[in-house]
């Protein structure tokens, strides 16, 4: 080990503190260029409908729905719904955040059947058996309608039934409002 005087260490000291004053002049420079370039071009990247609604006056919408846990990220949520709509609707701040916590509810309804299985594990076919009534909505109301239209058709045979039987079986020294037992 190296015994220094005081006079030594403190010519040492500032010329260490110089050169990482320097470096650090060079770092900053450096981060500070970076933020700005990724300032720039987060604006760059910000979507026509983002400024749309940002001169729609939806601010006070957005500030607040930041401070709100969602369970996705917005951003992913909102690139979905883009993709299936059409290129000319535009999205409110409002229906992102609820389509958010929607996406979350279903899924929180799923894992509750999944935790009503017995098993440790979660198994695919669970997985299906929890999301069917999610993936095949349209066929189970297809389902629904063709009931319903059965079970009408039903009652009205039932009705015509009736009639014939009050036409046909009736008893002439007995009144209709009479009832035999």
């Amino acid at each position: 080990m190296v015994d220094y005087n005081e006079e030594e260490y403190k010519e040492l000291d500032e010329d260490e503190t110089e050169n990482s004053n320097e470096e650090l002049k060079d770092d900053s420079n450096a981060n500070l260029t970076e933020e700005v370039e990724v300032e720039l071009s987060e604006d760059l990247n910000k979507s026509e409908e983002d400024l749309d609604d940002d001169l729609d006056g939806d601010d006070e919408e957005s500030e607040a729905s930041e401070g709100e846990d969602l369970p996705f990220a917005k951003a992913e949520v909102v690139r979905l719904m883009k993709r299936n709509l059409d290129k000319d609707k535009m999205i409110r701040e409002r229906v992102k955040v609820e389509m958010n916590r929607f996406l979350g509810e279903v899924l929180e309804r799923v894992c509750e059947q999944l935790n009503d299985y017995p098993y440790t594990t979660i198994e695919y076919e669970m997985l299906k058996e929890s999301i069917y009534p999610y993936t095949n909505i349209k066929r189970i109301n297809e389902e629904k309608f063709r009931i319903l239209k059965h079970l009408e058709a039903i009652k009205a045979d039932c009705d015509a039934l009736t009639m014939d039987v009050k036409k046909s079986l009736k008893l002439k020294d007995v009144d209709e409002d009479d009832e035999i037992f």
